[in-house]
């Protein structure tokens, strides 16, 4: 650019023929004003000589203006392709074509196949030593699409999101970006998704926060990328404290955030591949608050379905506010429902509802009748890194088809989640739920473990891999569908 630049103000160079044409032009009608004005005064055809020398002017302006001109637009014109100075940006300027020297007609280059990478390194809190990170990047032919700066006390972390070339390796970035004077670098492979600035996807985030409270843990796990959320409550099953509360401001500890649980006790947030920085700390502890705030809530939508005897069931979601609905449920339900459901002693079985109905732990599917009576729950939990699937029908309404119903309902949110699988926990007796779950037409793997069956379901989406090393993509939990 500075080639073009200094061409662009340089001073034009003096023509002293012009001055020189100019100067003959004006001596030349001092002359025939002269002689024009002697002849009017002493000749009989003055007036007539008056005319012909107005015509001559007129026309001798016209010409003047379109030879000016012509000129003009001649010296204004961009010179052709591939002629000095011809080019029309600085690098185009200096640098020499593929056909210079041999006269061959420059041929189309096909794109050069790119790759997305999000980066994170952290860099000197000095000045040029960003600015040595993005030369050396650009020399290997990077585009920084987005950068965001954390600050440290000690240094400042930068994150790229980066389009490179294919042929560039993870190991080659983080070596070159090592030299620019990059430390504890971190590569992982992005998408389309990750294009969103960081300002849309956060409001993004706060909404589905807002009309959700079951969303709340997957807006924090793709609000920090891949990372671990358990919720520890303040009592357990038993009613015993856990001895878990955080302070309200939270806690930051390296890779590990403590927040405080707007339904009591602490979400634990861990990511022991990449420390936490305090924006994202701040970040994080903004979406807590804002779920504390709005208190409990669910979308209301709900699904009116006709089961094969005519009878009608609603499909909506649950939550804590549905205890009472789902207890009454479970005093009608037979013991043997509630040992398929629970696999221990069935006079825990009320323990486990106010657990299982906390959007902090998942989403909760219930099928009521049009008298709203509660007859069926689906459960889709969120345990550490895994999904588990769970349902619990009531006695007379069983083999109608509504097991199937939420099962295939529980998947599909855990596809649109994200999730890699889903296993179910159950006994090789409950014909019920394996039928279901070989009806969902998935891979499927089958582990006993203590007695127990364990059925695990591989979904047919297909999400990041999970980044157990640095240089390996990750999986990212997407919003679910309402």
């Amino acid at each position: 650019m500075t080639d073009v630049t200094s061409s662009k103000t340089a001073r034009r160079p003096h023509h002293w023929r012009h001055d020189l044409i100019e100067l003959a032009a004006l001596f030349t009608a001092v002359v025939v004003a002269d002689t024009i004005a002697k002849t009017i005064v002493k000749g009989p055809d003055g007036p007539y000589l008056l005319v012909f020398s107005a015509i001559a002017l007129v026309a001798t302006a016209t010409f003047h203006t379109w030879w000016a001109r012509r000129h003009s637009h001649a010296s204004h014109a961009p010179p052709p392709e591939g002629a000095p100075g011809g080019a029309t940006d600085g690098i185009s300027a200096t640098a020499p074509t593929a056909a210079e020297g041999d006269g061959a007609e420059d041929a189309p280059r096909p794109p050069a196949e790119t790759v997305l990478w999000r980066m994170r390194t952290t860099v000197e809190d000095t000045p040029g030593s960003l600015a040595a990170l993005c030369t050396v990047l650009a020399r290997l032919g990077v585009d920084i699409l987005t950068l965001q700066t954390h600050p440290l006390a000690r240094g400042t972390v930068d994150e790229f999101l980066l389009r490179a070339p294919a042929d560039l390796s993870a190991q080659a970035l983080a070596r070159e970006t090592a030299a620019a004077g990059g430390r504890d670098t971190w590569t992982e492979r992005a998408d389309a998704h990750d294009l969103v600035d960081t300002p849309t996807r956060v409001l993004g985030l706060a909404t589905r926060t807002a009309l959700d409270a079951a969303e709340l843990p997957l807006a924090l796990r793709q609000l920090l990328g891949r990372c671990t959320l358990h919720s520890v409550p303040a009592l357990s099953l038993t009613g015993r404290p856990t001895g878990e509360q955080a302070p309200v401001e939270g806690v930051l500890e390296e890779t590990v955030m403590r927040l405080r649980d707007p339904h009591g006790g602490t979400l634990i947030v861990e990511r022991p591949y990449l420390p936490f920085t305090p924006t994202e700390f701040a970040r994080a502890r903004a979406l807590v608050e804002l779920d504390a705030r709005l208190g409990p809530r669910l979308p209301r939508s709900q699904d009116v379905l006709t089961l094969p005897e005519g009878n009608e069931i609603t499909v909506r979601r649950a939550d804590q506010r549905d205890l009472r609905a789902a207890r009454a449920m479970h005093d009608r339900c037979s013991a043997r429902t509630l040992g398929l459901r629970y696999h221990g002693p069935v006079g825990d079985a009320d323990r486990y509802l106010d657990h299982l109905l906390s959007p902090r732990f998942g989403r909760t599917l219930a099928v009521q009748t049009t008298s709203g009576r509660l007859v069926a729950l689906g459960h889709l939990l969120w345990d550490g890194d895994e999904t588990e699937v769970a349902l619990m029908v009531e006695d007379d309404w069983q083999r109608r088809g509504i097991g199937s119903e939420l099962l295939g309902r529980l998947v599909a949110m855990a596809e649109e989640a994200g999730c890699e699988s889903v296993y179910a926990v159950t006994q090789a007796s409950n014909t019920g739920m394996v039928a279901a779950m070989r009806a969902l037409q998935l891979p499927l793997d089958y582990q006993i473990e203590e007695g127990t069956l364990v059925i695990t379901a591989r979904l047919a989406a297909g999400p990041r891999q999970s980044p157990r090393s640095p240089s390996r993509p990750h999986e990212e939990v997407r919003p679910a569908e309402r």
